[in-house]
């Protein structure tokens, strides 16, 4: 069992950045690739960012890429999305997720293949 625990998140204003933290409970953390998704108000979730397992290898939404970067410490049991350039069209619930079986990549249609969910947390950037 792991227990993902998102942090981070609050009110930024366009164009300003901030960094979210994901917090992985138990020994087997660097078993899973990570990843980022968010969910918009009244919207379906979407796939931000993945990151393997050893932490080589990243892919991210066409959305944020340029502006988003996903690094993880597998020593500290963490995961991090580093958000610069933020738009209001980034505000959006946002949600740590981890899978043991999917190989990191573009995860826009394999959200069924998470294992682990986190909570979320709220990012609102103002205009």
């Amino acid at each position: 069992q792991v227990q993902l625990v998102e942090s981070g998140g609050g009110l930024v204003q366009a164009g300003g950045s901030l960094t979210l933290s994901c917090a992985a409970s138990g020994h087997t953390f660097s078993s899973y690739a990570m990843g980022w998704f968010r969910q918009a108000p009244g919207k379906g979730r979407d796939f931000v960012a993945a990151i393997t397992r050893g932490g080589f290898g990243t892919y991210y939404g066409v959305s944020v890429k340029g502006r988003f970067t996903i690094s993880r410490d597998n020593a500290k049991n963490t995961v991090s999305l580093q958000m610069i350039s933020l738009k209001p069209e980034d505000t959006a619930v946002y949600y740590c997720a981890a899978s043991l079986k999917a190989s990191a990549g573009d995860w826009s249609s394999r959200m069924g293949e998470m294992d682990y969910w986190g909570k979320g947390t709220l990012v609102t950037v103002s205009s």
